[in-house]
């Protein structure tokens, strides 16, 4: 029997995402309480909401409100009623501090693992509740997947998203009885607000042009738009796709990670002094002393190493466009640092799977992870300042066709 559809989640979901509300884990909790307590009431019933059953000895009579004090907030609960006798759930409402413990790992255990129906179930035992039937707690799985679903797919409705950063972390997934490589695709932007949030995460088998060019795509039919700069490494295929989905935004070549590159061009034991001179570069107080700069460092690397300061002037352009943005946000667009700590977040829940059952495992994990990471940033601080963001959409994109005082970055051609 399946649980409720009076308690319909995508709508639930909806409403929340229609009101701009920050907090997708209290909506993901008080969407699995709901479930479980539909679930059990339609078991104590003997047959499903609006199910004709000959095992039918109760039925259901609306719902009474009862709020819920949990860590993530006060929750408004919907309690089914029963035309004969009464239901009240105990195991969530007497022992309030030990049952919102529990129904909160029920909750990130299930989805973050996996939500797999075996392990959902084993866990709902742990409230004390064993009469679910196994269709029941697959329903429950099924909502918490359309939460995610919804996050991934929600308008990207602000004005403008001036900076975004992308990067594609891979993960191990078995298909057809092989264990093969995927890319989960994640961008980042900044809005209209100056804070940061998650614009999308997709997965595909390949990181090469098609695969960025699809997930941009996705992203510029979601709203995604006013893209100035965008920072990655240098990821196959991207900087194409870049030129091609979104036409006017130039892209930033991750410093960090091209100083890694650089280095595996010299001895070891040139390393050290060929990373401080580089980082010369990025010490500079405004545009030409970095340019100055960088035209030093390529002619000192040049009398030694000749091979390492080619490849080193190739990117010239490709490492500097952040200079055409305003000196007080260089720190936050010329490398993808940014995005390191939510990586590192990341990788601390996958690494606990180790090889998924499928993509749909990776999508609902790391979209969990990236849902709660929102979360934290709406209710943070501004990443960037109105102010600066006004001045780095203002900023002239040099054609050459005319004189400005203020150039920016050339815009990749698509």
């Amino acid at each position: 029997m399946a649980a409720s559809e009076s308690v319909n989640p995508v709508d639930l979901l909806r409403e929340q995402i229609a009101g701009a509300s920050p907090d997708m884990l209290q909506a993901m909790i008080k969407t699995f309480a709901q479930a479980v307590m539909s679930a059990e009431a339609d078991a104590i019933c003997g047959a499903g909401y609006g199910q004709r059953s000959d095992e039918r000895v109760n039925s259901r009579n609306g719902y009474r409100q009862r709020e819920w004090d949990t860590r993530a907030g006060t929750i408004d609960l919907a309690i089914p009623k029963l035309r004969q006798g009464s239901y009240f759930p105990d195991w969530l409402l007497t022992h309030r501090r030990r049952a919102e413990q529990a129904l909160v790992s029920v909750v990130a255990t299930s989805y973050l693992l996996g939500v797999s129906t075996r392990r959902v179930e084993k866990l709902v035992e742990q409230l004390g509740i064993r009469q679910l039937s196994k269709s029941q707690v697959s329903e429950m799985a099924t909502h918490l997947d359309t939460q995610v679903q919804a996050f991934r797919n929600r308008p990207l409705d602000s004005e403008h998203y001036t900076f975004v950063w992308m990067d594609a972390l891979t993960m191990k997934v078995r298909e057809a009885g092989r264990t093969v490589n995927v890319h989960a695709l994640i961008a980042v932007g900044v809005n209209a607000d100056g804070g940061r949030e998650v614009l999308g995460l997709d997965v595909a088998s390949d990181e090469d042009g098609a695969g960025w060019l699809a997930f941009l795509r996705s992203l510029t039919a979601r709203g995604l738009s006013g893209v100035r700069l965008v920072i990655s490494d240098a990821h196959a295929g991207l900087v194409a796709a870049i030129g091609a989905a979104l036409p006017g935004a130039s892209w930033q070549r991750c410093r960090t990670h091209y100083l890694r590159n650089l280095l595996t061009k010299v001895p070891k034991s040139a390393q050290p002094w060929i990373a401080t001179l580089v980082r010369t570069i990025f010490d500079q107080p405004d545009a030409d002393a970095v340019r100055a700069q960088f035209q030093r460092v390529v002619a000192t690397i040049e009398a030694k190493f000749p091979a390492a300061a080619e490849h080193l002037d190739a990117a010239r352009d490709d490492l500097l466009a952040f200079t055409g943005f305003p000196r007080e946000i260089w720190r936050q667009i010329w490398s993808n640092n940014p995005q390191e700590r939510l990586n590192k977040e990341i990788r601390r829940r996958t690494d606990v799977v180790g090889i998924f059952p499928n993509r749909a495992a990776v999508i609902r994990l790391v979209g969990a992870v990236l849902a709660e990471q929102t979360d934290e940033w709406t209710e943070g601080r501004r990443y960037m300042g109105l102010e600066l963001l006004t001045k780095s959409r203002m900023v002239t994109i040099d054609t050459g066709e005319h004189d400005t005082d203020q150039t920016g970055p050339t815009p990749i051609a698509a």
